[in-house]
């Protein structure tokens, strides 16, 4: 399904509050890429993504927007932090990693989809396997009749009716050789014991489990016959180079004025001339075979609190043409973050907690006194957006939280004013003055 701009920022709206020229560029973006593959193919050649940098606080959404619109549109996704390519050879990876990353993640997508059009035929063929193992194990007085088709369904009830997960089995899995992972930089990984593995038969071996664990090892064994590999890598590599999306996070932190006392700034340059390829279109081989990353739509993100995106090397500039401000999160930001996007952070407590039968209930002027202190928080010390919230929950819920148990009876536990200022009021309003102090 392709989604219109305004579908997008609908959709992102449901997990992500305000920012909405990030998401206004980033639904663009997407749109375009539909409207390119609409296009001839020797047009579609000449046109490629218009990659974005979105600089802002931390907490405010960067991330979440980059990951919700791959998952809309089902594109290969991708994160990584700048900072792990500093002094490569050293501490750090190459850059060719992230491409490689892409090609794998592009992988379990294609995999996942063709494991859920395949899903009511696997469990058949599952349930199947499972009722000849299982089928000798019944001797034939437990049974009610002698007829085979009705000892079959017998069986099939005792599965689907979970009476038997627990019940021990012998299945026939693959021995396979010890493996050892090889990562040379600018080279794909090879995997020793593969390597050597598909030059020999294959071995099995009987192991004991319960059906619960069986189920799995036969859904995966099935699933491996069902799926033709070869046309899986062929769809997943065109999906990563004409959907895939990576996000380079804390690239300010490679920028020239993030100096910071370690290292001398040439190392942070030289990462931004090593990415500079992947983002002007090169081919880089993987273990699946070579990919272009030409039409790989890069979205960059940073807080640039000490360097500026100007501090990027001009070539880099260049290729990052969107810049998209996302603004810091007021009291109304946190308190619809609390309240309004799907799966809320109030209803994963409320939820939580009412496992151990606690139905936690807060009212109106609690809810903006969480947002407030949250706020407060951020303001006085360091502003650390939306997870702000998390920790002043986590505060506020020590308690509960650690008396719950599911074996008391369900209780309410109203969340008001002074249940609020009894567990947060003295800790909200503290000022941090140590970062005062020299």
């Amino acid at each position: 399904m392709q989604y219109s701009p305004n579908e997008v920022v609908d959709e992102l709206s449901r997990y992500i509050i305000g920012q909405n020229e990030a998401k206004r560029s980033v639904a663009i973006a997407l749109r375009n890429r539909y409207r390119r593959s609409k296009l001839p193919k020797e047009m579609q050649d000449e046109i490629t993504p218009k990659n974005i940098i979105m600089s802002g606080p931390t907490g405010v959404g960067k991330t979440e927007i980059a990951r919700r619109i791959a998952k809309i549109v089902g594109a290969p996704f991708v994160k990584v932090e700048a900072t792990k390519f500093t002094e490569v050879g050293y501490v750090g990876r190459d850059v060719d990693s992230m491409i490689r990353d892409l090609a794998e993640a592009s992988i379990r997508l294609i995999k996942e989809e063709k494991t859920n059009q395949l899903h009511d035929k696997l469990d058949n063929i599952t349930c199947n396997r499972l009722i000849d193992i299982l089928l000798p194990m019944r001797k034939k007085k437990d049974m009610e009749s002698d007829d085979l088709q009705v000892r079959r369904d017998a069986i099939k009830k005792d599965l689907d009716t979970g009476k038997i997960e627990d019940l021990i089995i012998e299945v026939e899995v693959e021995d396979k050789p010890q493996g050892m992972n090889v990562e040379m930089p600018g080279q794909p990984e090879i995997v020793i014991g593969d390597l050597f593995g598909s030059m020999m038969p294959k071995k099995t071996k009987k192991r004991k489990m319960p059906v619960k664990e069986a189920r799995k090892v036969i859904s995966q064994q099935e699933l491996n016959k069902l799926i033709d590999m070869d046309s899986v890598t062929q769809e997943a590599l065109e999906r990563a180079e004409q959907s895939g999306i990576i996000f380079i996070d804390e690239i300010d932190k490679i920028a020239s004025g993030a100096s910071s006392g370690r290292g001398p700034d040439v190392s942070r340059e030289g990462v931004q001339r090593d990415i500079l390829p992947l983002v002007e279109g090169c081919t880089v081989s993987t273990k699946y075979g070579p990919i272009k990353t030409d039409y790989i739509l890069f979205i960059a993100a940073g807080a640039f609190h000490l360097s500026k995106i100007t501090d990027l090397i001009p070539e880099l500039q260049g290729r990052f043409p969107l810049h998209v401000q996302l603004n810091a999160l007021g009291e109304k930001e946190l308190k619809d973050i609390l309240i309004r996007t799907d799966n809320a952070l109030l209803h994963q407590y409320q939820a939580l907690l009412k496992v151990d039968n606690v139905d936690l209930k807060f009212t109106d002027e609690a809810i903006d006194m969480i947002a407030h202190y949250a706020y407060i928080e951020n303001e006085v010390k360091e502003n650390i957006g939306a997870r702000r919230l998390t920790a002043v929950m986590e505060k506020l819920l020590d308690e509960i939280s650690f008396i719950a148990t599911d074996e008391l009876p369900m209780h309410d536990v109203i969340i008001d004013k002074e249940y609020i200022e009894k567990h947060l009021g003295e800790n909200a309003s503290d000022k941090d003055l140590k970062k005062y102090i020299i």
